[in-house]
């Protein structure tokens, strides 16, 4: 009875208050028109769930509860600058991802073979090689690249990159997974290199790192993220490194560079538009899952698609060509580089071999979670325990 009369009195105050307030400032919310019913990221997750528990089995439940969760950065660190690394990284038991690796595992692979891309009854078909006639080289990293990661199971946040004394700053704050594909493009002294899909920037700064380029090209269709890019290289890279004999940025459609340059590149990285399935979850700003951007989500594997054979196209014979996403989407990852292999062949009578990768995921796995079996390629996918990606990526050699 005492409640009831405490809330009968809470609610006359309430009205005695609203009666007080001129009726021109009493403002009704309405909820149609400025909340969504469903925002993009419920529509992601429950696209993912119908996918994704399909395509994932009972690996997805673990990966979209790191979906979730507050993803893990990596460090890549700036050897343009002059500042070291902060002492309390080291003491909280921080370290240099690339140098940490598993090489046990290494010297096993070396008798598996790699996959070569063949057309057969118009199709593709990926064929393994006899196992005895082909060894897997030896895994030639970059000594220059460096990506400070913290311990598994440890979220602590780096702190924002200060100037050093020129302004340059220290360190690039990004997914330490999206360090990968620059590590397996293997840039060697003097490659030229395009990096067809470059924004916002953190895998160009990574392949400068390496000090191995004869010349980067850099590009992005989007004007506005290639003033981005733009911004982001100032802050990393000194200025006599950014001229046009070493570096070059455009803004440009890259499903058509294949009739601009052809057989020009040594290496070509196509990181591509994805869904971007992290960020799908996590905000409704620039969302894919838009109700208004539907039609673009779907046009997002002919897309994919294009850029690949792109860059294709772009690379020398005997260059080589690393397609990435951020996705776990099937449809974006190895069906895009299957069309695309069979398309190089069909139209072009270009005829590519798919590099093993397992190497990179084996000298890795103590950072990384890795999808097991794919049919193409290697997937770092998100985990509790080590939050990164998802990243998937697949490489391949140009031989006509």
């Amino acid at each position: 009875m005492a409640l009831l009369m405490d809330t009968r009195l809470l609610l006359r105050k309430i009205k005695d208050l609203r009666s007080l307030t001129s009726k021109r400032y009493r403002v009704k919310e309405k909820w149609a028109a400025t909340r969504a019913k469903y925002p993009p990221t419920t529509l992601a997750l429950r696209h993912f769930d119908s996918t994704y528990s399909t395509q994932l089995g009972k690996l997805w439940p673990s990966i979209r509860v790191a979906l979730l969760s507050e993803r893990k950065y990596g460090a890549l660190l700036n050897n343009f600058s002059f500042d070291d690394i902060p002492e309390d990284y080291e003491a909280q038991g921080c370290r240099d991802f690339i140098r940490d690796t598993d090489t046990e595992a290494q010297p096993r692979l070396q008798q598996e073979s790699e996959f070569v891309a063949e057309r057969e009854s118009d199709c593709v078909s990926v064929q393994n090689a006899d196992a005895d006639s082909l060894q897997l080289p030896p895994l030639q990293l970059s000594r220059n690249v460096k990506c400070l990661v913290f311990p598994r199971g440890d979220i602590t946040r780096f702190k924002p990159a200060k100037p050093d004394k020129s302004g340059l700053l220290s360190y690039y704050l990004m997914d330490a997974a999206s360090v990968l594909p620059c590590l397996a493009l293997n840039v060697e002294d003097g490659h030229n290199v395009l990096d067809l899909c470059a924004a916002p920037g953190g895998k160009t700064l990574a392949l400068l790192q390496t000090h191995s380029l004869g010349f980067l090209c850099v590009n992005d269709a989007s004007v506005s993220r290639t003033m981005r890019l733009k911004r982001v290289l100032r802050s990393y890279i000194p200025k006599d490194l950014l001229t046009d004999e070493k570096l070059r940025i455009t803004s440009f459609d890259g499903t058509m560079w294949g009739e601009v340059e052809t057989n020009v590149f040594n290496r070509v990285l196509v990181d591509v538009p994805c869904t971007t399935d992290r960020h799908s979850l996590l905000e409704d700003d620039n969302n894919i899952f838009n109700k208004s951007r539907v039609g673009e989500r779907r046009r997002l594997p002919q897309l994919q698609t294009e850029l690949l054979l792109a860059g294709i196209l772009a690379a020398c014979p005997g260059g080589e060509i690393l397609y990435s996403t951020c996705t776990l989407c099937r449809s974006q990852n190895h069906s895009v580089v299957e069309q695309a292999i069979q398309l190089a062949q069909e139209n072009h009578g270009i005829q590519l071999q798919v590099v093993d990768l397992r190497p990179l995921t084996h000298m890795f796995r103590k950072t990384f979670h890795f999808a097991p079996d794919l049919p193409l390629g290697e997937m770092v996918v998100p985990h509790l325990a080590a939050n990164f990606g998802p990243i998937y990526m697949c490489k391949l050699r140009r031989l006509t």
